[in-house]
């Protein structure tokens, strides 16, 4: 026994070893929060870091909301859904959710992570073909290689790399595998990709799918709230349909959870077989009812997506020319460093002038790609946006 202990201990040390070596090693840093400004280490940051993209997390409204349902139903949920976890708050909520981005049902769950991997572990069967977008989310991803469906990649928004991958299902409909049945494809993608800011190409993509009778997911995290009419988000913005929706409550909702939209019998087929569903806790009722006033507030708030091109367009029209900074549709402007232990040292040297920025490193990034994941929300000011552009400028190209 202490010989097996031994090993599990050396293969941690080593492990960690090797991401300290390689400058790779993560940190949490312990926060407070006042708005848009973060505490830390004694010192007062701009927090140019978070995905609260429409500044909800501290609205008046939104708290007041939370401490409203905690009077009316107390914390937790008390059990799963399908026991005696599923309250009004939770029906109110999906209802109201369906309406808003035009589905049958909704169906709720404690984090985008469970959302998306409870799909692609029920949905898919040994037969199916899972088609994903080579930048999609570690949940997918994961979902995908743990999946009983078989699984490829294909590169990056490349619409040509998908078609040829439908096309090899066999004359535009469905394959046929070795046990003569035929396999479903699914496609797979991100509405709004988490480190690059940019959209995916869903009209075209969803064109495709309907020319291979394949169903289209879009995990739409970053999209919701901030595009298109009424923040309907990424499949709104390009006027398709996904046949499953996937919406995160931790960005632009200013909360956390998620849910899943999809037509009825999906939702059914849904609360019969995923085990992330059936097992988990229900989200407090509390947090599904301030949930609520998110979604109108959202809804109501073009006032915040409007303010966020204009701080976008600030902040280009600041910086020195041959900073490499992403444009995009997005609140997310990274801008590519490469070397890892540049992209940390230009994230402590804005530290240091009173801004928190994030390096984001390998494996969360391509090897050779390292970036500063600059994040702006309806929050922060067009004095805040000054100063980091000049900070920048004197970061980047001092």
């Amino acid at each position: 026994m202490r010989q097996f202990n031994r090993s599990f201990n050396q293969k941690i040390e080593q492990a960690l070893a090797e991401r300290k070596s390689r400058g790779l090693y993560r940190q949490r840093a312990c926060l407070s929060r006042d708005r848009q400004r973060v505490q830390a280490y004694g010192q007062s940051f701009v927090n140019f870091s978070s995905n609260d993209y429409l500044g909800l997390a501290q609205d008046p409204a939104l708290l007041a909301a939370w401490q409203e349902g905690l009077t009316r139903y107390g914390t937790g949920s008390g059990a799963s859904p399908l026991v005696t976890g599923f309250h009004t708050a939770h029906q109110e909520l999906e209802v109201q959710l369906a309406d808003w981005l035009g589905y049958d049902r909704a169906l709720l769950f404690n984090s985008g992570f469970s959302a998306n991997q409870a799909v692609l572990f029920t949905l898919p069967e040994k037969n199916d073909l899972l088609l994903q977008d080579k930048l999609n989310h570690a949940s997918l991803m994961e979902a995908g290689m743990l999946s009983p469906a078989s699984m490829r990649r294909f590169a990056h928004n490349d619409m040509t790399a998908l078609t040829r991958s439908l096309n090899k299902l066999g004359n535009g409909k469905t394959a046929v595998n070795t046990d003569k049945q035929e396999a479903t494809p699914l496609v797979i993608t991100e509405g709004v990709f988490s480190m690059d800011g940019d959209l995916s190409p869903l009209a075209e993509m969803a064109q495709l799918c309907r020319q291979h009778d394949s169903w289209l997911m879009v995990d739409d995290a970053h999209g919701c709230g901030v595009l298109g009419e009424q923040g309907r988000g990424s499949c709104a913005h390009a006027n398709v349909k996904a046949d499953i929706l996937v919406v995160t409550f931790g960005k632009a909702f200013g909360l956390s959870g998620a849910a899943v939209l999809c037509d009825e019998n999906t939702a059914e087929y849904l609360i019969q077989f995923a085990r992330h569903f059936i097992y988990s806790t229900a989200m407090p009722p509390a947090q599904a009812y301030a949930l609520s006033t998110a979604c109108r507030l959202i809804q109501q708030g073009d006032w915040r997506r409007e303010k966020l091109q204009e701080l976008s367009h600030h902040l280009t029209a600041r910086l020195d020319g041959g900073i490499r900074l992403v444009d995009t549709q997005t609140p997310i402007k990274p801008l590519m460093i490469g070397e890892s232990a540049q992209a940390v040292a230009a994230s402590q040297a804005l530290k240091e002038q009173g801004l928190w920025v994030s390096a984001i490193r390998p494996p969360t990034v391509p090897v050779n790609s390292a970036r500063l994941r600059i994040t702006l929300t309806a929050a922060h000011t067009l004095a805040d946006i000054e100063y980091l552009a000049t900070t920048l400028n004197e970061v980047i190209h001092g």
